[in-house]
């Protein structure tokens, strides 16, 4: 298994070895963290509305960024010297109470340079959660401790549940980094990450990375299925107070609700941003690295529901240069990125598991109104980075000063239940076309295709955009599958001129989109690829 560290400035990239610590430290072993009474001054009784409040109030001031809050010696240490810094699993929140859920800490130090302060949330009282030396392991790092402020707090926290086997509280969340968070459903490992926003994602003047510095976590009952969690999140252009209500199973499901303030005018909003990793797969033409494994992935394809009900896939890529694609979505009714290959035979991994990534999916609470979903491919040579992101972003700008409030829930799964109720795309193959051009293999495969047999009149239906033409196409059953195969020749429609011949990127790429249908029914999800000439 891998694991992927966020940093409060960018996706750093997963390091192998955190996993396994990550699943030692979820071992169950007596005692209570303790909790202390809340700072003078803090709100009770709580709710939501003090969060948003707060978030209202933060707004209305300059940002002010935390900086000196970690001593230089945390922050020096290499990711061996944090990751031997563990916390002690007796010492977890409502650990001998028999609830559902556990919470454990991170300690703040190497990339985590933001103190996060931690309150817990009774029908009585709001109590801030102390940080104490005394919760944690240091292995080596003896000198540490004595070195920590009075006043310190936590880098983040992990949720722990009971979401594989009744007896035994296995991780279920994590938020740690920025505004990142990451979980998984029962039997699943650790892989695409969601964020609270996206601020200026891939814009020419740089990223902004807004920050949850608050949390607030309420006591469940011996009978709740569901644990809340709120965040405040700040920013030099926007606040933002956030609901988080967590339900793990087969299915992890997060109700999220966001109001954002904004302090400033920002250029380009991403809403319910997700974070994944496409090293090659196989509709790779050319791998950038030698590797043993026939794909590595923890997201294979995009896929949308826009409003009129047509599903959209797009297969993930590497790309040479960076790629920023927009895919117009007015009141979306659902995006995600998906990891639809579970065959393991197709990864070869016996460490990443990449068949039991997650696939996230985001379901729209309401009309979020006019907007695209974005998605950026990144170039990568590694595994560790995260180079896939893909968000919806509104048409307009947000005004500021003015609130504005976005519900939705997430989904990490393993199953295929998102997807369209007829075919969906189960594989995408490329390969160089004789005559010149490419040959592209697209194969659809459902229950309802499964049912259609030759000789059904099933069509495909190819087009492109400038630039190219359709060269050949055919349609045939595939009984290995029991879907249908579309194939298909794509050529460009003119030579390349003296510029492209010495640039070939500079030659823009062009759009492919297919389906397939009987008659006038449309069978399938349309599938979505950039051919490069």
């Amino acid at each position: 298994m891998s694991q992927r560290i966020h940093s409060s400035g960018r996706a750093l990239g997963r390091l192998h070895l955190l996993f396994p610590a990550l699943l030692l430290l979820a071992q169950v072993l007596p005692g209570t963290l303790p909790v202390k009474p809340a700072l003078a001054g803090e709100e009770t009784p709580f709710s939501r509305q003090v969060v948003v409040d707060k978030a209202r109030q933060l707004s209305q001031a300059p940002f002010a960024p935390a900086q000196g809050e970690v001593p230089q010696a945390l922050l020096d240490l290499d990711y061996d010297a944090w990751r031997d810094i563990r916390f002690r699993p007796d010492k977890a929140l409502w650990k001998d109470e028999k609830l559902s859920f556990q919470v454990q800490f991170f300690h703040p130090g190497l990339f985590y340079d933001r103190l996060v302060d931690v309150h817990v949330v009774t029908k009585d009282a709001t109590e801030r959660i102390p940080f104490d030396p005394a919760l944690f392991d240091y292995g080596n790092n003896h000198s540490l401790p004595e070195q920590i402020p009075e006043r310190f707090g936590f880098a983040g926290f992990r949720i722990h549940g009971p979401i594989n086997t009744p007896s035994y509280f296995d991780e279920v969340a994590v938020f740690l980094g920025a505004s990142y968070f990451r979980a998984v459903a029962k039997g699943q490992a650790y892989g695409i990450s969601a964020r609270g926003l996206a601020v200026d994602t891939a814009l020419p003047d740089g990223e902004e990375f807004p920050y949850f510095k608050e949390f607030w976590i309420e006591k469940p009952t011996r009978k709740s299925t569901s644990l809340t969690v709120h965040a405040l999140l700040d920013s030099k252009s926007l606040t933002g107070a956030y609901t988080f209500v967590i339900e793990s199973g087969r299915t992890t499901t997060m109700d999220v609700t966001a109001t954002l303030f904004l302090r400033i005018p920002v250029a380009k909003i991403g809403i319910a941003p997700l974070t994944s990793m496409f090293l090659f797969g196989e509709n790779t033409d050319e791998r950038k690295v030698r590797d043993f494994r026939p794909e590595v992935h923890d997201s294979d394809g995009l896929l949308i529901k826009n409003d009129s009900g047509e599903w959209f896939w797009r297969p993930l890529d590497n790309p040479e240069n960076l790629e920023i694609n927009a895919f117009s979505a007015d009141n979306v009714r659902g995006f995600g990125l998906v990891q639809r290959d579970r065959d393991f035979a197709h990864y070869e991994d016996l460490e990443a598991g990449y068949e039991r990534r997650p696939t996230l999916w985001v379901e729209p609470v309401g009309d979020w109104g006019f907007g695209h979903v974005e998605l950026i491919n990144i170039p990568t040579d590694k595994e560790i980075h995260d180079n896939i992101v893909a968000f919806w972003s509104p048409r307009d700008p947000l005004p500021v000063g003015v609130p504005q409030t976005y519900a939705y829930r997430l989904l990490w799964y393993n199953g295929g239940f998102t997807h369209p109720p007829l075919g969906y795309v189960s594989a995408t193959r490329t390969g160089d076309a004789w005559g010149g051009g490419q040959r592209f293999i697209v194969d659809f495969q459902s229950k309802a295709l499964a049912l259609l047999q030759p000789p059904s009149k099933v069509e495909g239906v190819v087009t492109c955009g400038k630039g190219a033409v359709v060269a050949a196409q055919n349609v045939e059953k595939n009984p290995h599958t029991g879907g249908w195969r579309l194939s298909f020749v794509i050529r460009p429609d003119q030579a390349p001129s003296a510029l492209e011949k010495v640039l070939p990127n500079r030659r823009p790429p062009v759009d492919l989109r297919a389906f397939l249908k009987i008659n006038d029914t449309t069978l399938t999800e349309t599938w979505n690829y950039a051919y490069r000439p």
